[in-house]
């Protein structure tokens, strides 16, 4: 009979720990960007929107993890509150590319200011050498799980 593989023991599984990391960093940027009235899905399109501003709903909807559909709803209420503008017309084939408007600047950097707060603490246990060492491993795992090696979202080296 052949030995079943495992995951083990679940305090040092890291893929069990990387989920309870993302949970923990979720709950805290949710609690420092609810006052602001953002949800996480909402500051992810204007973070994204503020390095790359006229992305299309496909792009958006990868690089904040969410459904295309999901993106929708998000992107309505953003541009419902003025903080994001949509062409209403698609220039070319069907996407309508969505840029900030100086609302939605203004709202970025008080959200991302909170947000980067919510990281320092994270990263507060962590020498500049283990947080060097620590991104380039991410990336090595991340990358590991793709087919291609392509980056699967947000990528720290761009």
């Amino acid at each position: 009979m052949s030995q079943v593989e495992k995951v083990g023991d679940l305090a040092v599984s890291v893929g069990y720990l990387l989920k309870q990391t993302a949970t923990a960093l979720h709950a805290s940027m949710d609690a420092v960007l609810r006052p602001q009235g953002l949800t996480v899905s909402q500051y992810s399109v204007l973070e994204l929107l503020g390095h790359e501003p006229e992305q299309s709903n496909a792009d958006l909807a990868r690089g904040a993890f969410v459904t295309r559909q999901s993106m929708n709803e998000v992107l309505r209420g953003l541009q419902d509150r003025g903080l994001v503008a949509r062409a209403d017309v698609a220039e070319h084939g069907r996407a309508r590319p969505t840029r900030l408007t100086p609302a939605g600047s203004e709202a970025l950097a008080g959200a991302s200011a909170a947000v980067a707060r919510v990281e320092k603490r994270m990263l507060s246990p962590l020498s500049t050498a283990e947080h060097t060492a620590l991104v380039a491993r991410l990336i090595a795992c991340r990358d590991a799980l793709t087919d291609d090696g392509a980056p699967t979202g947000g990528d720290a080296a761009r």
